[in-house]
């Protein structure tokens, strides 16, 4: 909120919840429930964790049916992977970013200072809160309704089911469509302080003679970094060697 006098920054988080609610298309029967769902933990005790709870819980169930009903023939790990890649910080925070909740969160000094309004973690579990909100003032049509609204444009977008599976999947299959054994993984090095590990790592494919590392906070992530490496590297090989 800009610097102003009290009267002045009321005013104007009360314009903006006002806005936010015309956005919504939701009338609260009572108001209460939605201030809590704008209130982070670093502002009170009485905070929106728990409306963010089950807000979360809702909307992966909401999220789920949808795709059910849009992709009849799509099987379950690729629907899994279509509803985390829609209820992910990222999506919701792209969600807050429109209903603009940057501006009328209830944020503590500190959060303030840091930028917290513009923090995707911090968006995003307010956007699930006022799910968890309209659920508990209007019931679950209600916000399934508001859920289907708030992901109109993100359900009807085309999907490319390939580029949501993470680089180890894509690569064991791109590797398993022509016989070719599975990769090999081998952490070669670790390094930084106990806190803050760093993992190198190896990942080789011997009968195309391909070797690639990757490195990362976890040993995870090394090997996605690694796998993503060698996806390109598998491509190119398959290029030259069109007849395999």
């Amino acid at each position: 909120m800009a610097a102003g006098t009290a009267p002045d920054k009321k005013m104007a988080q009360s314009n903006a919840t006002d806005t936010l609610l015309k956005k919504l298309e939701y009338s609260f029967n009572d108001i209460e429930l939605l201030n809590e769902a704008l209130t982070h933990r670093s502002f009170a005790a009485k905070n929106n964790e728990r409306l963010e709870f089950l807000g979360d819980g809702i909307l992966n169930f909401v999220i789920a049916h949808e795709l059910f009903k849009l992709y009849p023939e799509v099987q379950e790990g690729d629907l899994s992977r279509l509803r985390a890649n829609l209820v992910n910080k990222e999506s919701l925070a792209e969600i807050a970013s429109e209903l603009a909740l940057g501006e009328v969160i209830n944020l503590g000094s500190g959060e303030l200072k840091s930028g917290g309004f513009r923090r995707p973690s911090i968006l995003a579990d307010a956007v699930e809160s006022i799910l968890g909100a309209v659920y508990c003032d209007g019931g679950f049509e209600a916000c399934r309704q508001l859920i289907v609204r708030l992901y109109a444009g993100k359900l009807t977008s085309p999907v490319d089911l390939q580029s949501l599976k993470d680089p180890k999947t894509r690569l064991q299959e791109l590797l398993q469509s022509r016989s070719y054994p599975l990769p090999d993984y081998q952490v070669i090095n670790i390094t930084g302080q106990a806190h803050a590990q760093i993992f190198h790592l190896k990942c080789t494919i011997p009968q195309m003679k391909i070797e690639v590392e990757g490195k990362g906070k976890s040993r995870r992530k090394a090997e996605q970094i690694a796998a993503e490496k060698a996806i390109a590297e598998v491509e190119s090989y398959y290029g030259r060697n069109a007849s395999d």
